[in-house]
């Protein structure tokens, strides 16, 4: 059997970092692990081919060398799936389709023939075995949760690493937290599930043995699930690990925002290399906190508590949601300020939308609100309901906020705020490689010369080379993804 497995192409978002990626010739920022380990899981007699349509494109003979196409794709992906299922029906090759996409509505794609939904380790395998006895149903799915200490090692070996920015590696799944605009939780479920130590460590050596170095992403939804087994087995192993290996990755994770509360866990992941950690704060209104149950940031001093994780040596990256039924009228500055005060250089501000699968679809639907499927882009101006306020109030304060603290004057103050306080690395490499070299050529013609907002380039690298030159390759890095931010958000100077 020949499989071809596809990755659909992102389209240009927030997250896609595609504008920053040319600085450094990069193609894709991560490297998709859900595909690669659905590779593991098929059978090993099975020729396998990978194409990516975010780094490579996709070719007629490639579809037609395979027996059988997969997909995996989340709701962003959606319009990239269309051509994709359009390109393999015209060349009458089947298709098997899984992943959060699919999971939450495949009843939106009547030209797939099967569709592996939830985790693949318990359905793919009932597909595998329908198909070897020539009767494979349409839909497979299941409640249940996998056992994900059985996972396989995701097959690194299809990917050409130099394409991209970052690799990726999950520890858990799950999240302990169940917020209502959220569907991780109809997804994974609330209790955390978690492979053991000496899988990850296999993994990791996966990775270093491939040739890739750099950036890790633990994709966990909340990497401090379960923090007894995060100090008790991971950390220490990994920390030993990356010793072993004169400290080959940096790492980088997603948490909630109690991570601030437990200053041993903080001091242990930045020994471990973690630098950076995604956090969803959402919003400085209690009575929105409390209208979509996120219970974890409630009566907490959000800047106190994003503060005490930067000053641990781990920078904050943050998403923040305007949208609630509750946002008050002043809402769109409170965001602003508590953007700009805390430092956080990568705040996501989103619109508020309900996926299919999350209790706020339920509810909004009861209430005859809903009106279409969201994007899976909550940054793209457009949602999926009735909002409470008037909704060109809402989307006039939305794009108010996006000007204030992506400008180029407000970005390169917000960046600074973190700057003074930033913390170096457990373990700081010394000098540049040839990418951030060439990025460094790069960003002084297109940002220092070329862009409307070349002022506060020169600006920022000036105030790094007075107050804190060891920091200049970093605030070159800012000054990049400010150029992304802007791209993305078009039309701010």
């Amino acid at each position: 059997m020949n499989a071809l497995l596809l990755y659909p192409k992102c389209p240009d978002t927030y997250w896609s970092f595609k504008h920053a990626l040319k600085f450094i010739s990069k193609k894709a920022v991560n490297i998709p692990l859900g595909i690669l380990t659905v590779s593991s899981l098929l059978p090993g007699t099975w020729k396998k081919k990978f194409v990516d349509l975010n780094v490579s494109k996709l070719h007629n003979s490639d579809i037609l060398w395979a027996d059988m196409v997969f997909i995996s794709a989340m709701t962003i992906q959606q319009e990239s799936v269309k051509e994709i299922v359009a390109t393999c029906k015209k060349l009458n090759k089947k298709i098997v389709a899984g992943g959060p996409l699919f999971t939450e509505e495949y009843e939106q794609f009547p030209d797939i023939d099967y569709f592996v939904l939830n985790e693949a380790e318990i359905t793919l395998p009932l597909f595998l075995d329908d198909l070897a006895n020539h009767a494979p149903k349409r839909v497979y799915q299941t409640r249940q949760f996998a056992d994900i200490t059985l996972s396989p090692i995701p097959d690194y070996s299809l990917i050409k690493h130099k394409r991209y920015a970052g690799a990726t590696i999950q520890y858990s799944r799950g999240c302990p937290y169940d917020c209502e605009f959220c569907d991780i939780t109809a997804l994974f479920g609330q209790k955390v599930r978690t492979k053991k130590t000496g899988q990850i460590l296999a993994e990791l050596e996966q990775i270093y043995q491939v040739g890739w170095r750099g950036s890790v992403f633990f994709v966990d939804d909340n990497f401090i699930g379960h923090k007894q087994k995060l100090k008790n087995e991971l950390l220490p192993a990994i920390t030993n690990w990356m010793a072993q290996k004169n400290y080959p990755f940096i790492f980088t994770t997603e948490a909630s925002i109690n991570l601030a509360d437990d200053k041993v866990l903080m001091e242990m992941m930045y020994k471990a290399g973690f630098t950076k950690v995604f956090v969803g704060i959402e919003t400085p209104e209690e009575s929105c906190l409390m209208e979509c149950n996120k219970l974890q940031n409630k009566q907490r001093n959000l800047l106190e508590s994003v503060n005490n994780i930067q000053k641990q040596g781990m920078e904050v990256t943050a998403g923040f949601i305007v949208g609630f039924d509750n946002d008050p009228s002043n809402i769109f500055q409170r965001q602003v300020d508590l953007i700009q005060r805390s430092g956080i250089v990568t705040a996501m501000v989103g619109l508020l939308n309900a996926p299919r699968l999350s209790k706020l679809y339920i509810r909004l639907k009861n209430e005859g609100r809903i009106l279409d499927d969201c994007t899976g882009d909550n940054t793209n101006y457009s949602m999926n309901f009735i909002p409470m306020m008037d909704k060109n109030e809402l989307l006039l304060g939305y794009q108010q906020i996006i000007h204030d603290i992506y400008s180029s004057k407000s970005y390169d103050e917000r960046v600074r705020v973190y700057l003074k306080q930033y913390t170096p690395p457990f373990r700081q490499r010394k000098g540049i490689n040839f990418d951030e070299f060439k990025a460094l050529l790069k960003s002084v013609v297109f940002l220092g010369i070329i862009n409307r907002g070349r002022k506060y380039y020169w600006k920022l690298l000036a105030w790094s080379l007075w107050n804190r030159p060891r920091l200049i390759p970093l605030a070159i890095t800012y000054s990049i993804y400010g150029y992304h931010f802007r791209k993305v958000f078009r039309n701010l100077s």
